[in-house]
């Protein structure tokens, strides 16, 4: 039993390992790309982008039709079953490149813009490639293939952005941004096709099929919301600020969510199958998912706090000094990543045991609020819709957590006390950081600057986390099952080491070394 119960701990974490370094290696290339870029371009390029991705990204929400979701969540699933899903897909794809010609010349009207009707039309190319690869990439991570995905991920992207920095130099413009998007989405669907090595078979109707349309139809409808309530800000303001705003905006805002949006995305990849896995073992899910979200808070909330402590020095040396409006921008948008930070992780759990119906209704009464917060800071500008969004991601916390929580093992100390541990600690390495501001004021060039003081606030703030807040059993156990930290002495401190709870053993189909399986079961819907 421990054998195998060890061997699915195993595949997680050296999954977490895989994930983790493929997201650094990641926002390595994408901060690379971000600082080149907001230098061989001008803010109006990012701007007449972000016009066309605000419109093509709302349409894109459905490029897999939430299938991708299915072909993971379920514990079973057939051959034939993918290979209808996949059609699907290509067809949803090719349906969405055609819409995205089609809402070209309404662009044009609604922004004044003439050179967005061919930029739409080729970025609504991307959205075949990605038809095209929804179930290979399903597949892979339903198995735990991380490995190859990562590799496959982390090649289009270094690419992709090479391509985008040689069009800038060679003064193609937004054009250079435009490539970027098509050129990733193209290289990863062939690099999936060729590593998946699965050829889908002709499409057929099924039984089962129509409950796995409609999972996926509730998920894509919840992505939409999602969408509604994190996009309209980008669409209100390029429609009323114009093209430059909407860039500064729009840097400010990847500045500021990079890091917490490559960590979930690092973490959510392996986290999702696992905890799908365990959707019938109430306390094993409640193990591994407080575990998973206490990393990620211990993680997260220390990036949020840099982000309000040394705003003006990360926008000086990654944008630069044309980019000094973004950082009033970008520290205001510190709260919203720290929000992010505690109600992301969350919707691994939901989608994880099935509760798609749940989030649809969550993101049917948040959307609205969130997009009044920004109708009520628009008249400011950028700085006011982002004081906005901070304002209304601050009060939704709590009715988040306790809504998302109810009906599950977590309780609401759970969820505070995970929370407290590294909110503790970031406050008190936060306190001597800024009393010591003006020491740090004074070392020059910005980048040393820069270097020294986060370096001295992420020290002050692991002391605190792994010593006074006593949370070194926690990583220890993490770092053990990927064989990185001594097996001897286990410890457990306050109970928080990484083993699961329940040891019981996990049927060989839970681990996802299959793809298939042909049992009656892959034809049920929970």
């Amino acid at each position: 039993m421990d054998t195998v119960s060890g061997s699915f701990r195993q595949k997680t974490a050296r999954g977490a390992l895989v994930s983790s370094g493929a997201q650094v290696v990641s926002f390595i290339l994408r901060t690379f790309s971000m600082v080149v870029l907001a230098r061989l371009l001008l803010p109006k390029d990012f701007g007449l982008v972000g016009m066309v991705t605000s419109a093509t990204g709302f349409i894109g929400l459905f490029r897999d039709a939430g299938l991708s979701l299915v072909t993971i969540q379920r514990d079973s699933i057939t051959k034939e079953h993918v290979s209808m899903l996949f059609w699907v897909n290509l067809a949803v794809g090719c349906i969405l490149a055609a819409l995205s010609a089609a809402m070209a010349p309404a662009l044009v009207a609604f922004y004044h813009e003439p050179s967005l009707f061919w930029m739409t039309v080729a970025i609504g190319t991307a959205f075949i490639f990605n038809g095209a690869t929804a179930q290979h990439r399903a597949l892979l991570q339903r198995n735990m293939r991380f490995l190859e995905l990562a590799l496959i991920d982390t090649v289009s992207s270094a690419i992709s952005i090479v391509v985008g920095i040689i069009m800038a130099a060679a003064g193609c413009g937004y054009w250079a941004l435009v490539g970027m998007i098509i050129g990733q989405a193209a290289l990863s669907s062939c690099g999936t096709w060729l590593t998946g090595g699965w050829v889908p078979g002709v499409p057929r109707l099924l039984p089962g099929i129509g409950s796995m349309l409609r999972f996926g139809g509730t998920v894509s409808l919840n992505s939409v919301l999602a969408y509604l309530a994190y996009g309209t800000d980008k669409i209100l303001l390029g429609r009323f600020w114009g093209a430059e705003m909407l860039g500064i905006y729009g840097r400010a805002y990847q500045l500021a969510n990079l890091p917490t949006e490559n960590l979930n995305s690092t973490l959510g990849l392996v986290a999702f199958p696992a905890l799908s896995r365990l959707q019938n073992e109430p306390s094993r899910l409640r193990s591994y998912f407080l575990k998973g979200y206490t990393l990620f808070l211990s993680l997260s909330m220390p990036i949020s706090m840099s982000i309000a402590l040394f705003a003006d020095d990360i926008v000086l040396v990654f944008l630069g000094p044309r980019w000094h409006e973004a950082t009033a921008i970008f520290r205001l948008l510190a709260p919203t990543v720290m929000a992010f930070g505690l109600i992301n992780p969350f919707s691994w759990l939901i989608l994880a045991t099935g509760q798609v119906q749940r989030s649809l209704r969550m993101a049917l009464i948040i959307t609205p609020v969130i997009i009044f917060g920004y109708a009520l800071g628009l008249s400011r500008g950028p700085s006011g819709v982002a004081a906005g969004f901070s304002i209304t991601m601050l009060l939704l916390i709590v009715p988040f957590l306790l809504w998302a929580r109810h009906g599950t093992a977590i309780t609401t100390r759970d969820i505070f006390r995970a929370a407290m541990i590294p909110l503790v600690s970031v406050g008190a390495a936060a306190l001597p950081t800024i009393a010591a501001y003006g020491l740090f004021e004074q070392i020059s060039p910005p980048f040393f600057r820069l270097l020294t003081s986060t370096s001295s606030f992420f020290a002050i703030y692991l002391l605190v986390l792994l010593f006074v807040m006593r949370q070194r059993s926690l990583f220890q156990g993490f770092l053990r099952q990927l064989g990185l930290w001594p097996l001897a002495g286990r410890t457990a401190v306050q109970g928080r080491s990484f083993q699961p709870d329940d040891q019981r053993t996990l049927p060989r189909s839970h681990l996802g070394d299959q793809p298939y399986s042909a049992s009656k079961d892959s034809l049920q819907r929970r």
